[in-house]
């Protein structure tokens, strides 16, 4: 069976990101992911990109569960969670599901373009 060219499913597929602050374009919060020992912080849509890109690249990833957030440390503090879920990429093409946990939402996203433009839609407002 060839399977160049044919979108292939990732494994190591989900990361949660904690939005502390977001103002035009500039974000400030962390990304964990089951690659990660601890939370890696993150200052732009940019940068929350490419970390999550090199940690799906890394594919063979273990099945440990993310924890939930936000902890009992940042319980005080006004922040947004989400669930990036990479279920297909290809090249620089991502296909997947993008889970606001604060409101209980899930979108779908086609490409990483619109996975930013939902985030900055969300954050934005």
């Amino acid at each position: 069976m060839e399977l160049r060219g044919k979108m292939i499913p990732c494994r190591s597929r989900e990361a949660v990101v904690t939005v502390l602050s977001y103002s035009n374009g500039i974000m400030n919060g962390y990304l964990q992911h089951p690659r990660l020992e601890g939370k890696e912080k993150i200052q732009s849509l940019s940068q929350m990109v490419l970390l999550l890109n090199s940690l799906v690249d890394l594919e063979d990833c273990p099945n440990r569960a993310l924890p939930l957030v936000p902890r009992e440390d940042e319980k005080d503090r006004k922040c947004s969670v989400f669930r990036i879920q990479v279920l297909f990429r290809e090249h620089h093409s991502w296909q997947g599901r993008l889970i606001w946990q604060d409101e209980n939402q899930e979108i779908v996203f086609r490409s990483v373009i619109e996975l930013l433009q939902l985030f900055d839609e969300i954050l934005g407002e």
